[in-house]
């Protein structure tokens, strides 16, 4: 019963403090209205998940989220250096292919999101039969360097997530 009423607990959750943020003022109303969302949404597109992902290891969710912060705000300074200090002839920007033992289309796109939101990497395509990630660099002198991080800090912990 519950879980025809809230088929996405968390989905719903989040709506509520998506609502609450974007009227940016705390009412019974306002809560009101946000959890009736939370609700309603959620129940009427239930029928469009029918295999969603199963998340385990909230601990490893905690660790993945923590270092993709900790790698924003390192990317965000180099990113800032390589700007101010390097010539525009020193930059290399090159493309780099990183290939996935990933298979979630979630989890790929938690990945291909991931790399997007760190300054300095954009995921730009991935191949048709989702087996490598296209990704371009600002700046590297390593293309290899940079997918064997992706694949180490990233790539490893998702599969630990969503496999």
């Amino acid at each position: 019963m519950v879980k025809r009423l809230i088929p996405h607990p968390l989905v719903s959750l989040m709506l509520l403090l998506v609502w609450i943020g974007l009227v940016n003022k705390i009412t019974l109303g306002n809560v009101i209205l946000g959890g009736i969302l939370g609700l309603v949404i959620p129940a009427i597109t239930a029928p469009y998940w029918p295999d969603r992902p199963k998340l385990g290891k909230p601990l490893v969710i905690i660790e993945y989220v923590l270092i993709v912060l900790w790698d924003i705000i390192v990317a965000n300074v180099q990113v800032a250096l390589i700007i101010l200090f390097k010539p525009n002839d020193a930059i290399r920007s090159k493309w780099v292919t990183v290939p996935l033992e990933l298979t979630s289309p979630e989890a790929i796109t938690v990945l291909a999101g991931t790399i997007t939101l760190t300054p300095g990497t954009v995921s730009s395509s991935l191949a048709a039969d989702g087996s490598a990630l296209l990704v371009h660099c600002f700046h590297t002198e390593d293309e290899i360097a940079v997918r064997d991080t992706i694949k180490s800090r990233y790539e490893s912990r998702l599969k630990r997530i969503f496999q």
